[in-house]
């Protein structure tokens, strides 16, 4: 009877032993299985808010969480819950439930591209930014309109947007707008070679000066071809300090850079960027400029033109002329073509 029952005993214990064992290996397999139906990497962001229930309904919603609660149940085992980090996380086709509550906790974030291009204006610039990292436009704005930060960089709050070369940069979702501008100041030295630095001191221009007619030149023209003949004119009439009158600063000025036609009664516009008026450069860029027309300007034709006009064909490039009188042909021809379609 004794015998019996040891085993019997013997006989409950291996098969709760098997049980467990089935247990363990069923838990093992299920952590370590494909946790999201997914074919191609996805992008999960854990913001400054770290909402825990906001992520699982990311992961949920755009990677396709196969089992919320065992996610949920391991993550709250491996305390990540309480040790939630910033950043843009993605998501791998096959990536088993520990291995991306690994990767969320230990912060191993995938880098983003972000680019600019394209911009006029500061709130453009700080809009396109904030929509591509985890800072708001608003802390972006506040910085680039501080009087204080602008100078660090050897600025002020009107040529600050000198700062940025318009590229795309690899960098972390998560990075503060401190060390985004940091960056942005890196960029900017690393694109101002000594090469390109010794072309600007030869036009007795500084770099954010150089910046500031790329951006007159670049608005001037469609055609890249002629930003470094259009560049050439405006140093021209600087040398000879003559006003600019470049029609895109009027534009400027006015706050419509849609005009089809420059009247007289724009022209009168009084700001310091209307180079109708004021003489010079204006105060700071009307765009940000990309990289082909700084060095449109930095590698600028010689030639003896200082007048320009945009053509009668409607092109977007220019009649160049070295006299008003052959500039008053051009200008009337284009006027010509104005009035024949009826633009005022």
């Amino acid at each position: 009877m004794k015998n019996k029952t040891v085993q019997w005993g013997i006989g409950i214990l291996f098969f709760l032993g098997l049980i467990a064992a089935l247990s363990a290996g069923f838990i093992y397999y299920a952590i370590h299985s494909s946790a999201f139906t997914i074919d191609q990497p996805v992008a999960v962001y854990v913001d400054a808010q770290k909402d825990y229930n906001r992520l699982l309904s990311q992961l949920q919603s755009t990677a396709h969480l196969k089992n919320r609660n065992l996610f949920n149940r391991l993550a709250h085992h491996m305390k990540y819950p309480q040790n939630m980090k910033t950043g843009k996380y993605d998501i791998r086709p096959g990536m088993s439930y520990i291995a991306a509550i690994r990767m969320l906790q230990s912060g191993r974030q995938t880098p983003i591209k972000l680019t600019f291009n394209n911009i006029r204006l500061k709130n453009d610039l700080v809009e396109r930014i904030g929509r591509q990292m985890m800072f708001s436009p608003g802390d972006l704005l506040s910085r680039l309109n501080d009087p204080a930060v602008a100078v660090s960089f050897g600025l002020d709050t009107t040529t600050v947007l000198t700062l940025f070369i318009p590229n795309t940069y690899e960098m972390y979702w998560n990075m503060p707008a401190d060390k985004f501008l940091e960056r942005m100041k890196k960029e900017h030295d690393r694109f101002w070679t000594h090469e390109r630095l010794s072309k600007a001191q030869a036009l007795h221009l500084s770099p954010a000066e150089v910046t500031i007619l790329a951006s007159i030149v670049e608005e001037e023209t469609a055609s890249r071809w002629e930003y470094p003949i259009v560049a050439g004119l405006y140093l021209n009439r600087l040398k000879k300090g003559m006003l600019l009158q470049a029609d895109p600063t009027v534009k400027f000025a006015v706050g419509d850079v849609t005009l089809k036609r420059i009247l007289h009664v724009h022209l009168q516009m009084d700001s310091p960027y209307n180079t109708y008026l004021y003489s010079g450069l204006p105060p700071g860029p009307i765009r940000i400029p990309s990289i082909p027309a700084i060095d449109g300007v930095l590698n600028y034709s010689e030639h003896p033109y200082l007048y320009m006009c945009a053509k009668e064909d409607f092109s977007g490039t220019h009649n160049f002329s070295a006299t008003l009188e052959e500039h008053n042909r051009n200008a009337k021809r284009y006027r010509e073509a104005l009035n024949r379609l009826h633009i005022r």
